[in-house]
């Protein structure tokens, strides 16, 4: 039976070993059962080419006859992947395998097609019944020059490594829960996925076609009328040639070299080491980064992707690169096989693929090699300072290694319980090898944000901090970790702008992808009422790294303080959509201040309402005090709440007061708030909120006191 395509002989061509079908006649079975699951997918009949007939020819042991190749025309080809199957002198494998692999690739559909999702196939759809061997993996995957990417029919138990019967005797035993039906299931929709982006391919090359075909009838046109618009059309041509020409000469822009890398797949059995992919994509990133002529995404962002299934194109898009790399990790023990491959995202297609098989001990090397063939594809070119941070090992015990990488997952999440964690696997690391630069810089950054958030005493969390900073930096001076947060105590506990400034300058040309760097930089800008650069730095961070929480923050702050009220509850609503407890803990009040100052009071109550996270009797008193005495009245009834507290927030007051037109409690507030400073204490000098006290001589004196005389002009 033909193919539902014209040109083809058969749709499905599936591919075994015999020995594979000698125990239960397992390779028969699936066929069987995936030709009933197609005729209740398909409304046509699917034809499949099966050699079921020993006396074909078709067999190992016989010679090849040309019949082959005409069943080998087929849209879609099924390897039953197997223990045996991956073998170069079988006939399965050098005469079906490899030899469709050549056909798909020449014939007019091409072997990878689009489909309908954006998602790119493979007209090879393999089904494995086997776990395979390092060697016969790394077999298949040379051929298909990308992963093996199958639908399992593995029944998977200690010790057990065979196909997945139809009717288990125990199927709950399977450690992954695979059901044979609906890994049949999944094949014949796979296969309706592939056979319907093939239609449509066949009718846009028809449509083409016979565009390309179609001859229009020349009007018949006088001698003069052709003289003259053929005079019109020269005289146009050498206008054109005159501005075009010369740029057609020049070398067209090359697409700037952006990157994301995205979550690796974890392949490893064993979950012990499923927190090792996120661990490793982080490093690969990191690697990366201190490349200057990539942008590399941060990991935050990409972290977003993780199990998502996105086409490349629109995960290019959500993050504007024009690359991705994604690739796998299985690790088991002291092994560990890493895959990886380069993408280019305008049209999907694979740059770059490798794949390595190395003992644990040689991570460094691998992460290495992975950032520099990347440049090399990208054609970018390493400054020897560049190549020699990439080559150089941040450890040389493995071990420190693996609880360096858990230490900075925690420190990402940015949660008391996580900075906790952080600190214990930091710790941990540095007792295993006490000359790990990073990991005494990961410990500081630590201390910083618990201290920052007082989850731990301000003054010793900072004066630990700067002891684990400064020890890092004198194990290795060009770690821009280690220069990061030293500039953040000396910008907020020491007050040393420029000392403080110049210590992110130089992270940032260590490594200028460092989104931390920015992030902390822009605040000491702010500071500095140098708004410009501070909403820049804010903004070469949010394109590192757009999705992370306290970016956006940071930006909807700096445009209040801009007087940009619109964008700066624009980025609000983005905080709270990416995390609703960071934007409670962070900018909840922002909303409440954005609306007083538009006058726009009922939005205000309810934006206060929010930010005390009020039950329904509060909030009754909240609309019953704003119909009484307007915004003012809410404003002293925060006001003697906040005065009844053990330890009143002098922050809090000091704004309040001046909110209600109370200057000298203001002041007197904000006297006491330098008297007991808190982390926050130096942004009074660019908030808006104050622009009423700052000729005051106590709000001056207060200036002075901080070091920020110099500093009063906006720029």
């Amino acid at each position: 039976m033909a193919s539902i395509i014209q040109g083809y002989n058969y749709d499905i061509f599936i591919s075994y070993r015999q020995k594979d079908n000698k125990l239960d006649s397992w390779v028969t079975e699936f066929v069987n059962q995936l030709k009933g699951e197609l005729e209740a997918t398909f409304k046509e009949d699917i034809s499949i080419y099966f050699d079921e007939n020993p006396h074909d020819g078709l067999l190992e042991t016989h010679s090849v006859d040309k019949s082959l190749v005409d069943k080998l025309r087929c849209l879609i080809f099924i390897p039953i992947i197997s223990q045996t199957y991956c073998d170069p002198n079988s006939f399965a494998w050098q005469h079906e395998f490899c030899v469709f692999n050549k056909l798909a690739k020449e014939d007019r559909f091409g072997r990878d097609i689009k489909l309908s999702s954006g998602n790119v196939a493979s007209r090879i759809l393999p089904v494995q019944i086997h776990d395979l061997d390092e060697d016969d993996k790394r077999l298949v995957e040379s051929e298909l020059g990308g992963f093996l990417r199958g639908i399992e029919f593995i029944y998977k138990e200690s010790g057990v490594n065979r196909p997945l019967r139809s009717h288990e005797d125990h199927p709950d035993n399977n450690l992954n829960k695979t059901i044979y039906r609906n890994q049949i299931n999944k094949a014949a929709n796979a296969v309706k996925e592939i056979i319907t982006a093939l239609k449509k391919q066949r009718h846009q090359i028809e449509k083409t076609s016979k565009q390309e075909n179609i001859v229009k009838p020349a009007p018949q046109k006088n001698l003069k009328y052709k003289i003259i618009t053929g005079s019109l059309i020269a005289m146009l041509l050498i206008i054109i040639g005159i501005f075009l020409i010369p740029k057609l000469f020049n070398p067209s822009e090359e697409p700037e070299k952006s990157i994301a890398v995205l979550p690796f797949d974890n392949l490893s059995s064993d979950e012990e080491y499923a927190w090792f992919n996120d661990g490793i994509t982080d490093v690969i990133i990191n690697q990366l980064a201190k490349i200057s002529d990539l942008r590399v995404v941060g990991r935050t962002s990409t972290l977003k992707f993780k199990g998502e299934k996105k086409s490349i194109s629109e995960i290019g898009r959500e993050l504007k690169v024009n690359y991705i790399i994604e690739g796998t990790i299985q690790r088991q023990k002291n092994r560990m096989r890493i895959s990886v491959q380069l993408i280019r995202v305008l049209n999907e297609s694979h740059i770059w693929s490798d794949i390595y098989d190395r003992d644990w001990n040689d991570i460094f090397e691998v992460q290495s090699d992975i950032a520099q063939r990347i440049a090399n594809e990208l054609k970018s070119v390493l400054s020897p300072e560049e190549k020699e941070a990439i080559q150089s090992s941040p450890t040389t015990n493995p071990e420190a290694y693996n609880l360096y990488l858990q230490g900075r997952l925690f420190w990402y999440m940015r949660t008391e319980e996580g900075l906790q964690k952080s600190v214990e696997f930091f710790t941990k690391a540095i007792l295993i090898d006490t000359s790990y630069a990073l990991a005494y810089a990961g410990l500081a950054d630590a201390y910083f944000i618990q201290a920052y958030w007082g989850w731990i005493p301000w003054t010793e969390g900072v004066i630990e901090s700067k002891e684990l900073a400064l020890k890092s930096l004198s194990i290795d001076k060009n770690l821009a970790e280690g220069h990061t947060v030293l500039g953040a105590l000396l910008n907020y506990k020491e007050w040393k702008w420029e000392e403080a400034r110049k210590e992110f300058q130089t992270a940032l040309e260590l490594n200028p992808n460092y989104v931390t760097a920015h992030h902390y930089y822009s605040e000491l800008l702010s500071i500095l009422r140098h708004n410009t650069e501070a909403r820049n730095q804010i903004n070469l961070a949010l394109k590192l790294d757009p999705f992370v929480p306290v970016l956006h923050a940071l930006s909807s702050r700096w445009y209040y303080y801009e007087g940009k009220f619109k964008e700066s509850l624009d980025e609000c609503r983005i905080l709270e959509e990416l995390d609703p407890d960071y934007f409670f803990r962070s900018n909840s009040w922002l909303e409440f201040y954005i609306y007083v100052k538009q006058k726009e009071d009922l939005k205000a109550v309810e934006a206060l309402q929010k930010a005390l996270n009020a039950d329904s009797s509060q909030s009754n008193l909240m609309k019953n005090l704003y119909e009484k005495s307007g915004i003012n009245g809410l404003l002293n009834w925060l006001i003697e709440n906040e005065l009844k507290k053990a330890n009143p927030s002098s922050n809090n007051l000091a704004l309040w007061y001046n909110m209600v037109g109370k200057k000298s409690e203001a002041l007197n507030w904000l006297e006491n708030r330098f008297a007991n400073p808190d982390p926050g204490l130096a942004n009074l000098n660019n908030n808006p909120d104050y622009d009423n006290l700052r000729s005051e001589p106590e709000f001056q004196n207060i200036i002075k006191k901080l070091g920020l005389s110099d500093y009063q002009n906006p720029k």
